[in-house]
């Protein structure tokens, strides 16, 4: 990309953009780096509707070529250290975005669901910042991209910022990490899946149970270093990318019992590799464990389509087709003890990120 001639003038003048972007839940799990920020193994997600971070970006010029510097402001609070980071982060960024160096930059974010408890905060908002980034650009080039060409930039500039949040860029499902059954596929930015779901898995919801919502203790990113020296890890690799190959053909083929299975394995193997870490860890909490016994016990009585996953975190999310929201209602009714405050989330598959401002 090169700058316009004139992209100093309108810095000059300012300009705005703000993005609205999911959170996603991820089916088979990325966990695990290799190289420089690059995942693995690969993994499968979809987007949610109510789960979202809204980041609003402000740029103008800095002649000293010296930026980008930046003001960031989470939830209403100024946050020095985090804006620290963010200035780390995009420095990172300069050999991709020429514009960089030459802006300050006033960032605005929230979230509306609990952030570093295990719901993918850090997936929302950096693919929010990172389609953001990507708008000013083009507001300041000659050359324009299509929207392949957008998205595709904005998931690998997500993806140096965190790994989950290149998937973040797109609505419904997307894959992330190289694998044979995805011609597209990359280890270095997302891309939508490649056939069409079956019927019980167009609108699929999620309805995410608040176990706990406070920060969890042990982050992320400092879990996956851990599986750098796990004795399991070459194995875990191999499994993700085997559950990846039959969950696609799970969901292309509208089989339930077998996108359960994989999709339950699969949280079931995140937290396991957490808790055979050295030093192990455990995210889980004691309710956690309540509601996993009561999906299982209540599914087969009542004979409901449903499953659970979690992420790095306590929180599990249910999954289950559209048509059998009434059941799994009055089953949350149920789930509700063991929720914090008996707070959940109802949601489902959505759309993707929105374009509130962009002039």
């Amino acid at each position: 990309m090169t700058l316009s001639s004139n992209f100093k003038d309108l810095l000059s003048d300012g300009v705005l953009t703000c993005w609205k972007s999911p959170a996603n839940i991820a089916l088979v799990k990325y966990w695990g780096k290799k190289g420089h920020q690059l995942p693995a193994n690969p993994s499968l997600s979809f987007t949610l509707t109510e789960a979202y971070t809204i980041t609003r970006v402000a740029a103008k010029l800095n002649e000293d070529g010296k930026g980008p510097q930046v003001s960031f402001t989470f939830e209403g609070d100024k946050n020095q250290a985090f804006a620290v980071k963010i200035e780390e982060f995009l420095t990172e960024l300069s050999p991709y975005l020429d514009y960089l160096p030459f802006v300050s930059l006033v960032i605005e974010s929230g979230n509306n669901f609990p952030h570093s408890a295990g719901i993918a905060s850090s997936a929302s908002a950096m693919s929010a910042l990172a389609l953001a980034l990507i708008c000013i650009e083009q507001q300041l080039t000659d050359e324009k991209m299509d929207d392949e060409a957008f998205y595709r930039k904005a998931s690998g500039i997500a993806r140096l910022g965190s790994g989950s949040a290149c998937r973040s860029v797109y609505g419904g499902y997307s894959v992330w990490g190289k694998h044979d059954d995805f011609t597209e596929s990359s280890d270095k930015y997302a891309v939508p899946i490649d056939f069409i779901p079956g019927k019980l898995f167009e609108h699929i919801k999620d309805t995410i149970l608040l176990v706990d919502q406070n920060p969890k203790k042990v982050s992320s990113r400092a879990g996956q270093m851990l599986m750098n020296t796990h004795p399991f890890a070459k194995a875990r690799y191999e499994q993700a990318v085997s559950n990846l190959s039959r969950l696609k053909v799970s969901i292309r083929d509208n089989d339930w019992d077998t996108f359960a299975e994989i999709t339950e394995n699969e949280a079931l193997s995140l937290h396991a590799m957490m808790m055979t870490s050295t030093p192990g860890y455990i995210l889980m909490r004691p309710d956690t464990l309540n509601i996993v016994e009561q999906i299982n016990k209540k599914r087969k009585q009542n004979h409901i389509n449903v499953c659970y996953t979690l992420d790095a975190g306590p929180n599990i999310h249910l999954l289950y087709p559209e048509e059998e929201t009434e059941k799994v209602l009055i089953l949350t009714q149920e789930l509700k003890q063991y929720c914090s405050g008996g707070k959940m989330i109802h949601d489902m598959i959505g759309q993707g990120p929105e374009n509130k401002q962009c002039k």
